[in-house]
């Protein structure tokens, strides 16, 4: 019969390959500190933007992998009111988003002060304000008080994929757990220490639902204390998103096996890395992006040019551009559209496409601002 790994008599001392992990280690610090060192080139405005972008990102993405969708605008707003961000706010904000953002910027913004149960169980009740998850009761801001089992299938077609620790285990498995994650003098590299936490924490899954968010929100705390900053420069939880199955089968894959959690190690930091990644790149667009508009000086533009423009050099640009695509998006004549372009072509800015003419005629930025 298999075990779950927390039923070896070893647990929770968790081993794993450090030579199969290292150069994924290495990787994530060295990125981690490039991004850190880019965004200090961004301005004020556009480094609020950014980490708007990425807690607004966490919060939406960490609830939609479990099933919950959030409003987008809303969580925005909650969280620029929050930061005192004045400008990014919108009108009404549901309580659950507030109360769901109240979470991950505790976590974030206080990822310095220790972790208590009180702590967790605040994060637990800002998850389920009303009391119930969908409509059903749940014990709220306390340890489950029942067996918790990870079940997929409809009835009769149950397949258990999990099954945590009886409940009368639980009180005494999160004593220890707080107490190695608010130690300071522990040795292990810090993304390691948030990589453990995560999966120490799902694995124990102390509440009767939200365990899958809050680990998540740990997982993030870690990262800060990783990163020495409060600023959110990426999102894991998106990233994770972006790859949800293959996230559940690994934390299966790990929760059946022994304390040997390389496998898990090596799929976590890649995630991270793609994060880190991904994030490195937006950010060189944006600072390329402020660069190219910099760089016009004094050219003048009009609001339509200026427009096209900005769409070209954001990074999400798919497809040709042409004159009736142009009148399209600002809402323009073909004729004003191709006058327009016409100006761009003889300040420098656009260029004819080579293998493109007549009718078809598509235009590009020019070579002396080409940009990615």
């Amino acid at each position: 019969m298999t075990m779950f790994i927390y039923e070896y008599h070893d647990w929770p001392h968790f081993t794993y390959d450090s030579h199969k992990i290292s150069g994924l280690l290495e990787n994530c610090h060295v990125t981690q500190g490039r991004l850190l060192s880019k965004m200090e080139l961004l301005g004020l405005s556009q480094r609020e933007d950014k980490i708007l972008e990425n807690i607004s990102s966490d919060v939406i993405k960490s609830s939609e992998i479990e099933g919950f969708l959030l409003n987008k605008e809303q969580v925005r707003s909650s969280i620029a009111r929050r930061l005192g961000l004045q400008k990014q706010m919108t009108a009404r904000i549901d309580r659950n988003v507030d109360a769901v953002v109240e979470m991950m910027l505790d976590a974030t913004q206080n990822y310095e002060k220790p972790l208590t149960k009180d702590r967790l169980f605040s994060w637990h009740a800002c998850l389920f304000p009303t009391g119930y998850s969908g409509m059903n009761k749940i014990e709220v801001a306390q340890y489950r008080s029942s067996g918790m089992q990870v079940v997929s299938g409809g009835m009769g077609m149950e397949k258990i994929h999990y099954e945590a620790p009886p409940a009368s285990k639980v009180p005494e498995e999160m004593e220890a757990f707080l107490a190695w994650l608010n130690d300071e003098s522990k040795n292990e590299d810090s993304l390691i220490n948030s990589a453990v936490a995560h999966l120490w924490f799902v694995t124990l899954h102390p509440f009767e639902d939200g365990n899958g968010r809050i680990a998540r929100t740990i997982s993030d705390m870690m990262l800060c204390r990783s990163d020495h900053t409060n600023l959110r420069f990426y999102s894991m939880s998106n990233q994770i998103s972006l790859d949800k199955k293959a996230y559940y089968d690994i934390l299966e894959q790990t929760q059946h096996g022994s304390p040997d959690i390389t496998e898990w190690l090596i799929w976590f930091l890649t995630c991270l890395q793609k994060a880190l990644d991904l994030s490195f790149a937006e950010t060189e667009n944006v600072l390329k992006k402020y660069s190219f508009f910099q760089n016009l000086g004094a050219i003048q533009l009009n609001s339509r040019q200026r427009l096209m423009l900005e769409k070209l050099t954001d990074g999400t640009w798919f497809g040709v551009l042409n004159s009736s695509k142009w009148a399209k998006i600002t809402k323009c004549s073909n004729d004003t559209a191709l006058r327009d372009i016409t100006d761009l072509i003889e300040k420098g800015l656009i260029e004819k496409e080579p293998t493109s003419g007549g009718r078809s005629t598509n235009y590009l930025l020019s070579d002396r601002y080409s940009f990615p």
